[in-house]
């Protein structure tokens, strides 16, 4: 799904640039939302994702991007590995 949101406008050093009344400049994008899904693997019992599957069948992650770049890295029907690591 593609909607209208804004962004922030960063100067060169990576901060966001400041407008004539002191708040922080935005212009218009375009947010995709990029929403992964756990899969299985065609009754392969040896699989990763049947196993994987068999411990987490349900539940999603949905992704708000306004970076072209990076939300064109995933493409439908792909599969991608999740790492959750703490911070």
């Amino acid at each position: 799904m593609i909607i209208a949101s804004t962004r922030a406008v960063l100067d060169a050093e990576g901060n966001q640039k400041k407008g004539a009344n002191g708040y922080g400049e935005t212009e218009p994008c375009e947010l995709k939302t990029i929403k992964l899904s756990p899969v299985y693997a065609n009754n392969d019992p040896k699989h990763e994702n049947t196993k994987f599957w068999q411990s987490s069948p349900s539940g999603s992650i949905e992704l708000g991007c306004v970076n072209a770049a990076a939300s064109e890295q995933f493409k439908v029907g792909k599969e991608y590995y999740i790492d959750f690591t703490p911070a």
